[in-house]
């Protein structure tokens, strides 16, 4: 009687456990998407402010453009934005298509459908001082037949 009764609070206490790291995980998987959906608002807005708040000061985009290694600091990319949405920015969609977190540390996989191309960004994410900063971008962009 005893042992079951050990057993039965071993079983209890681990279901607890499991439901407070789900809970956690839960939370910081919707940190991670608040994250990643103020760089889809630079992309829909071509506010360069949304994009301040998603990447972190000193992070890098990184790509193979013309069939060279190319690489960009946050800041210059930031730059680029034009204030405004793009003309055809009614018929443009972007998803997360995966998210994998391990304590402070995220990858997201991207797609954005274009008309004119679709590109993926390979997103690395880390939590610092309590936000979720992008730190790293690699991405393919595939022009679409026209």
């Amino acid at each position: 009687m005893r042992k079951t009764l050990v057993v039965v609070l071993l079983v209890c206490a681990s279901a607890g456990a499991f439901r407070l790291a789900a809970a956690r995980a839960a939370g910081e998987e919707e940190a991670v998407r608040k994250t990643l959906e103020l760089y889809f608002q630079g992309h829909a807005t071509g506010d360069g402010e949304y994009y301040r708040k998603a990447f972190h000061p000193e992070a890098k985009l990184f790509a193979i453009r013309d069939g060279k290694f190319w690489q960009l600091p946050s800041a210059d990319y930031i730059s680029r934005a034009s204030g405004k949405p793009a003309p055809d920015e009614a018929s443009r969609k972007r998803t997360v298509e995966s998210l994998d977190i391990t304590g402070n540390v995220a990858v997201a996989k991207l797609v954005l459908d274009y008309p004119d191309a679709r590109l993926t960004d390979y997103m690395t994410l880390l939590k610092v001082d309590g936000d979720w900063k992008i730190i790293n971008k690699a991405f393919h962009a595939e022009p679409k037949a026209k």
